[in-house]
């Protein structure tokens, strides 16, 4: 069963979907069950993952870590999302970028995800 907003990577391909529609059924891709990201919290030894929310003068900034995260070819963030109630927002982002994105959301209080193409994805709250 999946439920609206999970995410979801393809072991042999690498494709990510999110889930728009709880359902009963499966995700599948390249002929096999897609995986459940789980979003992970802490990141005690770098804090280079986890999403960092503030107010800005036309809405909030999410920055992924305290600890600039690296932005290469072969390590970056791919995107950055928030939700607040029932709207959702995602910027992609590409190497060589800031790890930030800037939202048109009044209250800071939201949760902020992002995807990291090494360490997998990473919330501000679960």
């Amino acid at each position: 069963m999946t439920a609206i907003l999970e995410f979801y990577k393809c072991e042999k391909c690498g494709n990510i979907v999110m889930v728009t529609h709880t359902s009963d059924g499966e995700l599948i891709c390249c002929g096999q069950l897609m995986s459940l990201l789980e979003e992970q919290t802490a990141d005690p030894a770098t804090q280079k993952h986890v999403p960092l929310v503030r107010k800005t003068a036309t809405g909030i900034m999410v920055t992924v870590g305290s600890t600039p995260h690296p932005m290469e070819k072969r390590h970056y963030i791919q995107w950055i999302s928030v939700k607040k109630d029932r709207s959702f927002y995602i910027h992609a982002l590409r190497p060589g970028e800031a790890p930030e994105a800037e939202f048109p959301i009044n209250d800071p209080d939201v949760k902020a995800l992002e995807f990291c193409n090494v360490h997998g994805l990473w919330t501000n709250r679960k």
